[in-house]
């Protein structure tokens, strides 16, 4: 239950930003599994810049950001040899198009991990996994399929960090997991699975941007067919609209600055990662609202944890130093992040804060944590304190923190 180096190195990433865009960003209204028709004749991104996905991501303090290269309707962002339903049928970059390799490029300039997103399952285009049909033949036809895809993808991009799998909708198929696996640890050593069959991610289970307590890394089940406790790290996935495309009149559903705070400290701030969706508009571009508002809780998040208050770290305590000319010893403290070294595993079960005022030490309201994790951020009434310490109840390895800092926000 000892974690990959990348696995810690996830961690860190904390916020990634979703790029939903393809096919479906031209037919506003469609949704998942419709099988409504949608011809590769009408992809045409005339503005596409993934550059300035990429800037954008960077202002809302995003270290990674991935692509949906096919979703479910099967329409490939790339030129692929196994499909005739992709970007080389359409009318963009007169069919020399490849928003692939464009969003990699701007990924690697920009300094973002890249990340791809690829649906196992889908129900257009000339090759269909469905989970009504005879299953021999089709689950071999399809897997080849599948493997040659991802092969593309994994071959001919450069280094890719992260490999996000949807589970959506394969139904009966049944995958050679064996193979599929085989074939992605042998092309890309480093990557990162999501989700399915040799995870490194798991899903945190809904798709609200929300890890629920108590939130423990090492996940006792990794699918339905197999019980094996492992280290493993939850992502936290959640739109910024109603949808996941571009692809409805949607803009009152624009989520607010207050809630992508409540949303990064319910994800982030319990140790898990953000991975906050935004849909390009049929132009390539983002909408300025989305832009906006991506920026906006960049700003928010930096004005927030950017500047701790004066507190130094003595022995396992955080003991205020701050200006000489203070009236009352010590500062408000409203606010405390804590963080955990999980090369060993995860070590912390449960614990509590305290914080000493006018002479004596009391837990901070009653706060009791379950995990530290990566990173807990710890919100509770203002308290005058000029030393604030945790005590770790229950452990399952000796627990050494990483992270140490108070803030005063309200």
């Amino acid at each position: 239950m000892l974690p990959k180096k990348s696995q810690l190195a996830f961690l860190d990433w904390e916020l990634g930003i979703f790029f939903h865009f393809g096919i479906r960003s031209f037919f506003q209204g469609s949704e998942d599994w419709d099988e409504k028709p949608m011809p590769a004749s009408s992809f045409c991104p005339d503005a596409l810049d993934c550059d300035s996905w990429i800037r954008t991501a960077k202002e809302a303090g995003a270290r990674y950001a991935i692509l949906t290269c096919k979703h479910h309707d099967g329409f490939a962002n790339w030129p692929t040899r196994f499909s005739d339903y992709s970007v080389a049928s359409s009318p963009f970059r007169a069919g020399k198009g490849d928003v692939v390799r464009e969003f990699t490029d701007a990924c690697r300039r920009g300094g973002l991990k890249v990340g791809l997103y690829y649906s196992p399952a889908q129900w257009g285009g000339e090759t269909a996994c469905w989970s009504g049909r005879e299953p021999s033949e089709r689950d071999a036809r399809y897997d080849d399929y599948f493997v040659g895809q991802i092969t593309e993808l994994l071959t001919g991009y450069g280094r890719i960090d992260y490999l996000w799998f949807d589970a959506c909708g394969s139904g009966n198929h049944r995958y050679d997991r064996e193979r599929i696996v085989s074939v992605i640890r042998s092309l890309q050593p480093d990557i990162l699975l999501f989700n399915m069959w040799d995870p490194d991610v798991r899903w945190v289970g809904n798709e609200d941007g929300i890890a629920t307590t108590p939130n423990s890394i090492i996940a006792e089940e990794t699918d339905q067919e197999r019980f094996l406790p492992r280290f493993l790290p939850a992502e936290c996935d959640c739109k910024l609209r109603s949808t996941w495309f571009d692809c409805a009149d949607n803009e009152n559903t624009l989520k607010s600055l207050d809630e992508l705070i409540g949303m990064y400290e319910y994800s982030v701030g319990r140790g898990s990662n953000l991975l906050l969706n935004v849909g390009p508009n049929r132009s390539g571009l983002l909408n300025p609202s989305d832009a906006a508002r991506l920026r906006e809780f960049g700003e928010a998040l930096k004005k927030r944890y950017e500047t701790p208050l004066p507190f130094v770290r003595k022995e396992k305590a955080l003991v205020y130093s701050g200006p000489a000319t203070c009236e009352r010893k010590g500062c408000l403290v409203d606010t405390v992040i804590l963080g955990e070294d999980l090369s060993g595993g995860e070590g912390s079960v449960s614990y509590r804060l305290f914080a000493r005022a006018s002479g004596s030490s009391f837990p901070v309201c009653l706060l009791r944590g379950d995990r530290i994790g990566h990173k807990a951020i710890l919100h509770f009434p203002p308290i005058l304190t000029d030393r604030l310490w945790v005590e770790i109840e229950e452990q399952r390895a000796p627990v050494v923190l990483t992270d140490f800092r108070a803030f005063r926000l309200s």
